[in-house]
């Protein structure tokens, strides 16, 4: 087959638990390429409140590469204060090219230092590492691909030793970042908490045990209404003019001032907001619809070398799911870290909002991931309000 048929032709599953077994996953092809990206410091951007902004900094990479490589299918995850991805050979140098402007961008938009870094999968491998993927289907309309063999993780580590770097663009061009969107209110938590979950295998653990783990996590997690989501299933609501707007005109593709553009997401949000606002479709839009898909396609659950989950869940199931990922722990099975706050926010890439496919990224309010990543790291592994 084609190497740019590679993840196209991969048969999405739509069981998340069955993620968890040996065998769900496929090698990248060798000579693929991974890219990556996370943003410098970016717990003292949230410390600030710019929360809102990691996570459109972090989604940016995704939404700047899905227009660069226009209509061919890739993996993707969304990691909170950044992304990864892969790529055939042939897109190599899209992806830096990619990357290299993005990293310009922040630092001329946002003063953000965004690092990134792209390499062969075959180097990975050189260290004993796989990267691995399968795809998840959160509905009929929309996949994620997920990520094992910890070789993302390791590109990551390297990437912030200064390994692989991509350069800043010199006077570039901003990034097509056409389809990022920030427009939603944050979602408060209906029945407790938003609890941020990681979960990674330690290396050297017992062949199965990870699987094991995990199984055990998803068992809990599944007993909450619709098993956690923290999306409700109507779609978040919708606020005029959007809590976003300024971020969002410093996305916005287009020529002239922040103030002018400004002014052009204004319009835009305010016909969206009328269009929320009816109980029957407009000009062929229909808000309900679009908002019921929003909740489907949300990627509020992730393999990423390791288990993500970002929860709607109360204090008993917190500490049931502690209790769990403390015995695995002790046991050097598991690092694990969790993050609890009282909302989670999305955010979109939108192609179009005639079609289903559009995707969201789910993630803590108040640092969800990245304070959760924070932890494990630290091995802190106790929830933080």
């Amino acid at each position: 087959m084609a190497q740019d048929d590679f993840y196209k032709n991969l048969s999405p599953s739509k069981d998340f638990a069955a993620l968890t077994r040996s065998g769900a996953f496929t090698p990248l092809p060798r000579d693929w390429m991974v890219g990556c990206c996370d943003i410098v410091n970016s717990s003292e951007l949230i410390a600030k409140g710019r929360y809102k902004t990691v996570n459109t900094i972090g989604a940016s990479a995704i939404a700047a590469m899905i227009n660069a490589m226009r209509g061919t299918s890739f993996p993707y995850i969304f990691g909170g204060d950044g992304a990864s991805f892969a790529v055939p050979p042939e897109f190599a140098d899209t992806a830096r090219d990619v990357l290299s402007r993005l990293r310009s961008w922040a630092s001329a938009e946002f003063d953000i230092d965004l690092r990134a870094a792209l390499l062969p999968v075959s180097w990975i491998r050189a260290e004993g590492l796989d990267v691995t993927v399968a795809r998840y289907a959160v509905s009929d309309a929309a996949d994620y691909a997920m990520f094992s063999g910890g070789g993302l993780t390791w590109a990551e580590q390297q990437m912030k030793a200064g390994g692989f770097q991509v350069a800043p663009a010199e006077l570039p061009d901003p990034p097509d970042l056409t389809g990022l969107s920030c427009r939603w209110n944050t979602i408060p938590a209906r029945n407790g908490m938003i609890l941020s979950v990681v979960v990674q295998p330690v290396p050297g653990a017992p062949s199965g045990s990870f699987e094991r783990i995990t199984s055990e996590v998803l068992a809990v997690a599944e007993q909450l209404q619709r098993s956690g989501h923290p999306v409700p299933a109507e779609g978040p609501d919708f606020s005029f003019p959007p809590p976003g707007i300024d971020l969002e005109a410093r996305i916005f593709r287009g020529q002239g001032s922040v103030i002018w553009k400004k002014l052009q997401v204004f319009l835009i949000s305010a016909f969206a907001a009328f269009a929320l606002s009816r109980k029957k479709p407009l000009a062929g839009f229909d808000a309900s619809h679009y908002r019921h898909m929003l909740a489907a396609n949300a990627d509020y659950r992730k393999f990423d070398d390791g288990l993500k989950l970002t929860l709607d869940c109360p204090e008993d199931v917190r500490a049931a799911l502690a209790d769990i990922l403390e015995r695995a722990a002790a046991a050097r099975l598991v690092r694990y870290g969790l993050h609890q706050q009282d909302e989670a926010l999305v955010t979109c890439i939108v192609p179009s909002v005639m079609r289903d496919d559009h995707v969201h990224f789910v993630d803590g309010a108040a640092g969800g991931y990245t304070q959760a990543a924070l932890q494990m790291s630290a091995g802190m592994t106790s929830a933080v309000a």
